[in-house]
């Protein structure tokens, strides 16, 4: 059994789509609703923005967005499922 849930993801060269962040244990870390996500990634470009501002951030590393969220599956052991049936455990230290 699984619980819905939604994942902020990145694309990378080496390995492809990834969840973009992991909690403290190395899972990644879901948000239990597609609004809940898209404010974290809000925070995220906000505080990018005011280090632009303050410069500490060129504008194009600012205000370049490559983050996005997909809903997922989420396992009892806190892995996921994303929509191709890719699973992700715990990030490897």
């Amino acid at each position: 059994m699984s619980e819905p849930a939604f994942c902020i993801f990145i694309d990378t060269i080496c390995d492809g789509r990834i969840p973009a962040w992991h909690d403290e244990q190395g899972l990644p870390v879901v948000f239990p609703t597609l609004d809940a996500a898209q404010r974290e990634i809000d925070d995220d470009v906000m505080e990018h923005l005011s280090q632009f501002l303050a410069g500490e951030r060129d504008f194009y590393d600012a205000t370049a967005v490559e983050d996005y969220i997909l809903p997922v599956k989420v396992l009892p052991d806190g892995s996921i499922l994303d929509e191709d049936g890719n699973c992700f455990g715990k990030k490897e230290v």
